[in-house]
Parts: C-alpha cells; sequence; structure tokens
C-alpha cells in the first residue's frame, strides 16, 4: 500500500486483490479471512478493509460467508470481440462452462429472424435456447436461430460442448460475423433465471454469423449477467 498516494487505500487494496483474482493467484475458493485478520494482517484499518472487499463483492469476485469469512468466487469473465463462442470463452478462462437446454425445437421464422438469415419469413427455422453457467453459476441465456437442415442437433449435445464447435464439426465453415453489443434492464423472468434482481444491468448481444460462402449459419440473441461478465475492445489509431 502506498500511503502517500493520493487514491485511497480501500481502493488500492481492492485493486490488488482483483489483480491476484485475475492472475490466479487467488483460485475460486480461497479464503481471505475475515475483515478483523485482513486489516490486522495487512496493517490497515477495519473500514478500509470492509470497503475494498464490499467493492469485490458488488463486483462479483468475493462473497462474504457467514462464519467462514471472506471467499474467492471466480473472476469476471471478459470476451474479446472475435468470432468465438461463449463455450470457448468460459473454457479458456477456466471456468467450467455447463449448458442447460431450455429449447431445441423447429418453429415458422419472425420477420426479425427471417432478416437476419436471409429465409422467406414463417419457414422453419432451429430455435434453441440454452442456459450457460460457469461453477455452477448463470452466467447467460443464450437464443439462436439456424436454418432448417442446416444442422440437426439433440440437446445433449449441445448440454455437452458449444454451438459454433458442433457446427465446424458438422464441416460449416465459420467466416465472418455481423454483431451489435449493448445493454439494459434485466426483466423479471430474466432475473430469476440469471439469479439477479429485477433491473439489474445486462449485456446485450446479438450476432448474424456467416459461412465462407457468404451464406448466413446462425442469428443469435444473447443476454449477459453484466456482474459476471464484460466485453473486451482493442482499438487502433488509424494512420
Amino acid at each position: 500500500m502506498d500511503r502517500t498516494s493520493p487514491v485511497p487505500l480501500y481502493f488500492q487494496l481492492s485493486q490488488q486483490l482483483e489483480a491476484a483474482i485475475e492472475r490466479g493467484t487467488l483460485t475460486p475458493g480461497s479464503l481471505l479471512g475475515n475483515e478483523i485478520e485482513l486489516a490486522n494482517r495487512l496493517g490497515l484499518s477495519r473500514p478500509t478493509v470492509r470497503q475494498a472487499i464490499q467493492a469485490l463483492v458488488e463486483k462479483g469476485l468475493l462473497v462474504r460467508r457467514r462464519g467462514v469469512g471472506t471467499q474467492v468466487v471466480h473472476s469476471q469473465v471478459k470476451r474479446p470481440l472475435e468470432l468465438s463462442s461463449l463455450y470457448d470463452d468460459l473454457e479458456a478462462a477456466g471456468q467450467r462452462p455447463a449448458t442447460l437446454v431450455l429449447v431445441n425445437r423447429l418453429e415458422p421464422a419472425s420477420a426479425a429472424v427471417a432478416a437476419a438469415l436471409g429465409v422467406p419469413e414463417g419457414d422453419d427455422v432451429r430455435y434453441v435456447e440454452r442456459l450457460r453457467s460457469a461453477h455452477g453459476e448463470p452466467m447467460a441465456r443464450l437464443r439462436n436461430h439456424l436454418p432448417a437442415g442446416l444442422l440437426d442437433v439433440e440437446s445433449e449435445q449441445l448440454e455437452a460442448t458449444g454451438l459454433y464447435r458442433l457446427m465446424r464439426g458438422a464441416g460449416i465453415t465459420l467466416h465472418s460475423a455481423r454483431q451489435t453489443v449493448g445493454a439494459r434492464a434485466a426483466t423479471g423472468p430474466e432475473a430469476e433465471l440469471l439469479t439477479e434482481r429485477e433491473g439489474a444491468p445486462l449485456l446485450t448481444m446479438e450476432r448474424t454469423t456467416f459461412d465462407d460462402t457468404g451464406r448466413a449459419v446462425e442469428f443469435g440473441s444473447h443476454v449477459y449477467r453484466a456482474s459476471r461478465y464484460a466485453f473486451e475492445f482493442q482499438l487502433l489509431v488509424r494512420p
């Protein structure tokens, strides 16, 4: 801790703890002890430690457990904006992804889905809705539409691996995508599904994916818990 810095001590501590969690020095399940122990160990006041811990609790990185102390939950998943699947990103981050298939059926394409996939409105498309979790905690609700006949997939397959892996395994070459990222408040049903409070911030993502022939092969509409997930951008200055 730099006591001569204008940066508040609680913020310095929260930043150091967050960095340790991101590096994996503090792994999921690690115990930090209670506030008194931490304050004594670090030579800080109890209010300073409490404020630092609360900042990380609100980010979803730490949890307070009665009779146990403060425990690391997991780091926030930061997803680069590239053509990858949530399953692969979670696996790469060591997050042990799990999937529950909520819907897997053929249904008539709505106007929006038809426009995205380039099929006639009302034509059958495959609709898949899944709940993606990591470390047993919900992360995102994923809704995907695929052209009928593109990929006949069973729910058991969707629960065992990611959709993009199944598509690649079927010989579909994913080439590019058009994507929009936004944010909004969680509805009641979404909050219940994602174990958030109603009105909690959610990240949204809509993506239309194309194969190497230019054919639209998937239209996704997903929502992510903002407390557990972030999109990461790399910005370059034009010469």
